[in-house]
């Protein structure tokens, strides 16, 4: 007889009998959860805190946008028009703001005619540039922003900014500044102080602002002057703005207004809504800034999740291993494979739910916590409601629960696989790992990743095929760990047991007895420790390639040096170089200057300059053609980038201004070394027609024979208090501080990965809770012929180290290589250094090993607690 069937065909006798199936997995799973709950407490902590850190991020990011948004949308809202030149030169690499290029400027005498279109209710010039304002204290404000400086529009609507205190500037000399700044600069209304804009100027502070309800617009810092202050300062000349914007009448809408002006604006120059215009100032200002945090900080969450995968995969292999006679019996009982696969994985479910959850509710935490915690440190982003949209919610969950399930996939798999007959044996552990068809494996993948990452990095570079390499070296690492551990493991515990005696060599021994299992657990710190140590050489490499350019380059004695890009300092006066000329002590001083035109349809940065003054303070190295008469129409190209393009002396080059001017330029000379001095170089001359804000971002100083550097870096500290008293530096010290940002950057770095690290630690820990419970009846009969608690407790602390050894040892030669790779995958220009820095090195080293016997201090404690007797009688 056949039996009844449901729609679709299945037996329902089946089904009924695969639910209950299912149903007593689930019971025996959460059973066996309930009665071990501390087995997996290192992987929910594990998950906990891979999910928090990445949902962290998500929400984090989404706030940051959110609100930034909301400022700038609030901050413009009475604009609903922009007039700006039609054409943007941006130049790869830094430019003259984050994400913006350099526009033609406006005529200001737009202005009446824009005023007559109707619908129109109010019209304003913009003048904008760089000015750096100077402290109380008479050093130049501390910013990690924009410093930005621009006429006070009286047309509330028309000005992002609202005056809080004081009066709007009406006289030459007086300005307003923004309050985040003048708090910063410790500035009060009628205080005298200096606006470099880069050439100094007096001001007076009359009025402090808000941009919008926030003391500033992020980081930026803003000073407003007078209109004829601002075209005299910060334009190439009178009658010219940045942009013109255009406030509509009643009734009219953005887009409509928008249209009607821009049929009254003339070639070269459009209209663009203030939404569109409040859209491009947001990217240009935090986008890019967001873009770069985000990704930073999801990809550690993933490096840190990636670590977590390691440690509870562990975990799961070594319980099914503890399980082994329990799982047979449920076998013998007649529980079917899939019921004993289901019990383990609905184990992992429980966990994987659990953690994830708890994850989420931390990354919401951590979200809140950043928030308030960024303008304690100097960042003052703007204040907003948490951001939780679904996909930050949705994307960590499914995350969390594919790590944890899919880590104790495997090891279910071979829970299912218990026969019944292991129920007559003792419960094992699981010591394969070193056979010879994964080693075979191991060395076949280790030689093509080896091979792909050397021939990407050395033969090209190639950055794809580096990257492909990297991940198949590490994929390596993984396969061949069970087969490295025995012989590590004894060359690493070799001097714990000499020092240690009998308790250290049992603790080389407990590490030895199972290959895998150590290796995964040495894994997951190994991989912590390599991208530590990836961007530590990489760090010491860019530093080391920092200083080669500058003792290879810079033939001065001091240099004087401004960030103008990235921050958005206001650069250096150009008229400091030829005030620094006219000491007695100084026998040369030049000053490099930065552009920006599109080279041949690309855009690129100039170097402006004195040209052959230059090539007495820098080593250019060889010279085709001559530097001495570049004159208007000439350009200079490092060798490099004059063989990418098919460029020599006499070659003709055109040459596209922001202000629309297309020049034909010859090539007068080509010089071997860019260093700092760049791939184009140019006159002070041929940029002048074209410049917007003239600025320097480097002086180069020569001392005459005889003068010490001490008594001529005195005599230039004194002449350049007049500009703002930049800091005047040695060779040594510009170098060091060129390369400031790299260890702020690395710091960051280390920070981030220590969340990695730390759940490594905590998958170590785990690890010997569970071969402490696994070896319960070992460790009794150890106590019971004589071992004391003090002993075991080395013993288990001693494995521990031994086990961190093994990861940090094979994560810093892992790291190392690929540093390496990677500095060699992006060095274009094949002008790179590389540097192993040994003592960061060493201190990773140190610090990996003292993290290890850090982990084995819990299972160490719980393992000397054990009861004799009790242990003894353990099955």
């Amino acid at each position: 007889m056949n039996s009844p069937t449901r729609a679709g065909g299945t037996p329902a006798g089946s089904r009924s009998a695969s639910t209950g199936a299912g149903r007593a997995s689930l019971r025996i799973g959460l059973a066996g959860l309930r009665a071990h709950k501390r087995r997996f407490a290192g992987t929910f902590v594990a998950v906990f805190l891979g999910v928090a850190f990445l949902a962290g991020t998500m929400v984090m990011g989404d706030t940051l946008r959110a609100s930034f948004g909301k400022l700038f949308a609030d901050a413009n809202s009475g604009t609903d028009t922009v007039v700006r030149g039609a054409d943007e030169v941006t130049a790869s690499g830094p430019g003259p703001g984050p994400g913006q290029g350099t526009r033609e400027p406006v005529p200001t005498g737009l202005v009446d005619a824009i005023r007559k279109v109707p619908g129109v209710a109010a019209v304003a010039p913009v003048i904008e540039g760089a000015g750096e304002l100077v402290k109380a204290d008479g050093k130049s404000l501390d910013t990690r922003g924009p410093t930005v400086a621009g006429n006070w529009i009286d047309e509330p609507g028309l000005n992002p900014y609202k005056l809080v205190e004081g009066h709007a500037p009406k006289a030459p000399g007086e300005i307003v500044v923004n309050r985040d700044a003048a708090r910063r600069g410790g500035l009060e209304i009628g205080d005298r102080t200096l606006l470099r804009t880069p050439d100094p100027v007096h001001v007076t502070v009359v009025g402090v602002a808000t941009f919008g309800n926030e003391d500033g617009e992020g980081q930026t810092t803003y000073a407003g002057m007078t209109r004829a202050d601002a075209e005299r300062y910060l334009m190439p000349k009178p009658g010219e703005a940045t942009t013109i914007k255009v406030r509509a009448g009643p009734g009219i809408s953005q887009q409509q207004l928008t249209e009607r002006v821009a049929k009254v604006l003339p070639a070269h120059y459009e209209a663009i809504t203030g939404t569109q215009a409040s859209d491009e100032t947001q990217e240009s200002t935090s986008g890019a800034f967001l873009d770069i945090f985000t990704t930073l900080l999801t990809v550690f969450a993933g490096i840190a999740l990636l670590v977590a995968t390691f440690s509870i995969h562990n975990t799961f292999a070594i319980v099914v291993a503890q399980r082994t006679r329990e799982n047979a019996l449920l076998r013998a009982l007649g529980a079917t494979r899939r019921q004993v696969l289901g019990s383990t994985m609905a184990e992992a479910a429980a966990v994987a739910v659990l953690a994830t959850a708890a994850g989420l509710l931390g990354g919401i935490g951590i979200a809140a916590g950043l928030q308030a915690l960024f303008p304690a440190v100097g960042f003052p982003f703007p204040k907003g409601a948490l951001q939780i949209h679904v996909l930050a919610l949705a994307v960590p969950l499914a995350v969390g629960l594919l790590v944890c399930l899919g880590s104790a996939a495997s090891p279910a798999v071979r829970a299912g696989r218990t026969a019944p007959v292991a129920a007559l044996r003792e419960s094992a552990t699981d010591t394969s790992g070193g056979s010879r068809r994964r080693a075979a494996i191991g060395l076949c993948t280790a030689v093509a990743g080896v091979a792909m990452t050397v021939g990407g990095a050395a033969a090209g570079p190639n950055l794809p095929l580096t990257a492909l390499g990297a991940v198949l070296t590490l994929a390596a690492f993984v396969v061949l760990g069970p087969v490295a551990s025995s012989v590590a493991v004894r060359v690493l515990g070799a001097p714990v047991g000499r020092l240690r005696g009998v308790t250290g060599s049992l603790a080389r021994r407990n590490a030895l007895r199972s290959p895998k299992r150590t290796a995964a657990t040495a894994t997951a710190l190994m991989i912590g420790v390599a991208v530590v140590s990836v961007f530590t050489v990489l760090g010491a490499s860019m530093k080391a390639t920092l200083n080669q350019t500058v003792d290879r380059s810079f033939a001065g004695d001091v240099a004087i040096s401004a960030q103008v890009y990235g921050a958005g300092g206001a650069g250096l006066s150009p008229q400091l170089a030829t005030t620094v000329a006219e000491l007695p002590e100084v026998q040369d001083s030049v000053g490099l200057g930065v552009g920006v035109a599109e080279v041949d349809g690309a855009g690129r940065r100039l170097t402006v300059t004195d040209p052959a003054a230059l090539s007495r303070l820098l080593d250019l190295g060889k010279v085709q053609g001559s530097l001495a008469h570049l004159g208007t129409t000439q350009i200079a190209v490092a060798k490099d980038e004059a063989d990418k393009r098919g460029l020599a002396a006499g070659s003709r080059v055109p040459l596209t201004f922001a202000d629309g001017t297309r020049v034909d330029f010859t090539v007068g000379a080509v010089y071997d070394q860019a260093g700092l001095a760049g791939n184009y170089l140019i006159s002070r001359a041929a940029w002048e027609p074209h410049r917007v804000q003239d600025k320097d971002t480097l002086v180069a100083i020569d001392f005459r024979d005889g003068v010490s550097t001490a008594q001529g870096k005195a005599a230039v500290t004194e002449a350049v208090t007049a500009f703002g008293s930049p800091d005047v530096q040695t060779k040594s010290e510009y170098a060091t501080s060129s390369a400031a940002g790299i260890d702020t950057f690395l710091t960051l770095i280390y920070a981030l990965l220590a969340l990695a690290v730390l759940i490594a630690l905590l998958g170590i820990a785990n690890t010997l809770t569970l071969a402490v419970h696994e070896r319960t009846r070992e460790l009794g009969l150890l106590r019971a012929v004589g071992q004391t608690r003090g002993q075991l407790r080395a013993m288990v602390r001693w494995e521990s180290v031994v086990v961190a050894a093994f990861g940090t040892a094979g994560g810093l030669g892992l790291g190392t290589f690929l540093g390496w790779a990677l500095v060699k995958a992006t060095d274009g220009s094949g002008t790179g250094a590389f540097a192993v820095p040994p003592l960061p090195l060493a201190v990773v080293l140190l610090v990996g090993v003292a993290a290890g016997m850090l982990a084995g201090w819990r299972p160490a404690r719980r393992a000397a607690r054990l009861d004799i007797l009790r242990a003894i009688a353990t099955e």
